[in-house]
């Protein structure tokens, strides 16, 4: 039987590093405007109007009601940063088991 030991820190840091270099990519690949639709924000996040109704409805989600619905592009990706690294602090669902 093959027995692996590995740092789950170090593996988490390594994946919350690739993440960042992914949606910074993204983001330059797709030369992505200031400011997010609604319908672009489901291309972007590839998800369906429920879960995109979900998200534009939480307090902490970045939204610009002023002129319409539309979400800063530089804030939705911090936004994205900011709650991955409070599920890895706050619960085990990126735990490695």
């Amino acid at each position: 039987m093959l027995n692996v030991q590995f740092d789950a820190e170090a593996l988490r840091q390594i994946i919350r590093e690739e993440i960042r270099e992914a949606v910074i990519d993204t983001q330059k690949a797709r030369e992505l405007p200031p400011l997010l639709t609604r319908k672009e924000l489901m291309e972007l996040l590839h998800i369906g109007q429920t879960k995109t109704s979900e998200l534009l409805a939480r307090s902490d989600f970045p939204v610009f009601r002023e002129a319409g619905l539309l979400i800063p592009t530089d804030l939705l990706f911090k936004w994205i940063v900011k709650n991955t690294k409070w599920v890895e602090e706050n619960s085990n669902y990126l735990s490695v088991s």
